[in-house]
């Protein structure tokens, strides 16, 4: 079979639930389908979702895509998983769930995670964080949302489950094992975890002195492939069950950040993507290892054993135009509101629109902050509204890069993908914001997926690196209009001192 004849059953497991599609090499998405999952929030901060209720998803949806889109099961070569991460899904050792999926945004581990390794330097003990730094290049969150923070709160805050779970995997891992029955990651999948010693991304293995440092069991750490690597055939009986070929592989599982890049061509060292989803990032490949702690840059390992990708995250992106529609606009869908916003003057009639409705991480840490719409007036419209949470997300944006040009200097063009990314006119207004240009890559909803599908072309063999920008089409590209610039650099310049001034609010009230 050529390229276009060889498929990948692809899966974006995201913060929503997870998106199934068929994507064949040449990277054609030829189906797929998205299913709502709902997180359960709780006290002390929990967040959880139900892991078996994806896999119960993923199986229908797979067969449904096999009979809707054409896709015979024998064409189907690879499996790749790529998704959430900085999760924890507690496994028995069949790769059965024995506990919901601790969430990222699950903080319940902040008192274990301070007592570990928290102080007056930045949130930690300066030691810590400096060995933490030297090895790894990023640090567990004191506020304890992260891989580390799950893993102590179920030490010691959920023992029964504890107990229980042979394995404690990233979803991403999770989905593999029950593709494959293997327990394994791999240093990408596992860098929400900040465990490995990343001055030789190519080591498979855990660094003993952060592990140490982290206070978590070792011995409930899956083992590490190198990655996008082969973990093996699919299981026969799950083969079986799905109708998909048994001799089709499965490869490590990969962030969204990592899929994102590969989805969207920029893949050579400093180009440039960014997301607009629930969450939205701005990465891009990097040749070392670099930190800046101070707002939350780092490099984690790349796309390959020998490279590095930047990481950053800022929590709330496409997320606050989904509070704003279940909250405010009900019954007005996506379309509906963006057409509503264009009717809005550039800069929302002077409004400002805060996205940090859960906290956020870069260029700021604090979980404590809180979004708001600030300078309304008895003129305001609904359209100013809309337009403004636009608006924020594109300041916030244009805030991080401020940092990420001294990290990683790049004027060229950004490309973009994710679900915002379908919109016209935000995609202009992160041009008109940020100052730069944005090359929108074509389908860029399914971005990720035909991402996750190219990942595993590359470790079957059949695809090169290289070959990877020409087998992204672009769609439209965005150019900064100058008549806009003056409005949102004067606007623009009050948005850190909104955080600024507020920050201590933030930490009394939350």
């Amino acid at each position: 079979m050529n390229r276009a004849e060889r498929v990948v059953l692809a899966v974006d497991l995201g913060t929503g639930g997870p998106k199934v599609g068929f994507v064949s090499l040449d990277g054609t998405v030829l189906w797929s389908d998205h299913v709502a999952v709902a997180t359960e929030y709780g006290p002390s901060g929990a967040a959880t979702q139900d892991a078996g209720l994806w896999w119960e998803i993923i199986c229908d949806a797979t067969r449904r895509g096999l009979a809707e889109g054409g896709v015979s099961g024998e064409r189907v070569t690879g499996v790749s998983i790529t998704g959430q991460w900085a999760s924890t899904v507690p496994v028995d050792a069949q790769g059965r769930p024995v506990g919901p999926c601790v969430m990222w945004m699950d903080s319940r581990g902040e008192p274990y995670s301070r007592k570990a390794f928290g102080g007056w330097l930045a949130g930690y003990r300066p030691r810590v964080v400096l060995s933490w730094l030297r090895r790894n290049g990023g640090v567990p969150s004191p506020n304890g949302d992260d891989p580390v923070g799950h893993m102590l709160h179920l030490q010691h805050g959920d023992p029964a489950v504890f107990a229980k779970a042979r394995w404690l995997l990233e979803p991403v891992d999770y989905l593999s094992m029950c593709f494959t029955g293997r327990a394994v990651a791999s240093p990408a999948s596992m860098t929400g975890s900040w465990l490995t010693d990343n001055r030789n991304p190519a080591v498979l293995d855990y660094d003993d002195v952060l592990v140490r440092l982290a206070g978590v069991d070792r011995a409930k750490l899956p083992p590490l492939l190198p990655t996008g690597s082969i973990i093996g055939p699919v299981a026969p009986e799950v083969a079986a069950e799905l109708g998909i070929s048994p001799a089709a592989k499965v490869v490590t599982g990969s962030t969204d950040m990592h899929s994102a890049a590969v989805g969207s061509g920029a893949v050579q060292p400093g180009e440039l993507h960014l997301t607009i989803s629930t969450t939205s990032w701005i990465s891009c490949p990097m040749p070392s290892k670099k930190t800046d702690v101070f707002h939350q840059l780092a490099t984690v390992p790349g796309l390959d054993p020998s490279s590095y990708l930047l990481v950053d995250m800022q929590d709330t992106a496409g997320r606050a135009l989904e509070w704003l529609r279940d909250n405010v606009f009900d019954g007005l869908d996506y379309d509906g509101m963006t057409e509503l916003a264009a009717g809005a003057p550039v800069g929302s009639n002077g409004v400002i629109f805060t996205p940090w409705l859960k906290g956020e991480r870069s260029p700021v840490d604090d979980r404590r902050a809180r979004g708001g719409f600030h300078n309304l007036s008895l003129a305001t419209t609904r359209a100013d509204l809309v337009r403004a949470v636009l608006e924020g997300v594109a300041y916030n944006s244009r805030w991080l890069l401020q940092y990420l040009n001294r990290f990683a200097p790049n004027s060229g063009p950004i490309r973009i993908i994710g679900g915002g990314a379908r919109s016209d006119l935000w995609c202009q207004i992160m041009a008109d914001v940020t100052g730069r240009t944005y090359e929108r890559v074509a389908d860029p909803l399914n971005a990720q997926l035909r991402g996750a599908a190219l990942f595993a072309g590359i470790g079957l063999g059949e695809l090169h690196r290289d070959e990877l920008r020409h087998l992204t089409p672009l769609d439209g590209v965005f150019e900064p209009e100058a008549g806009n610039r003056e409005v949102y650099d004067r606007i623009f310049a009050e948005f850190p001192k909104l955080y600024k001034a507020q920050k201590g609010m933030f930490g009394r009230l939350n």
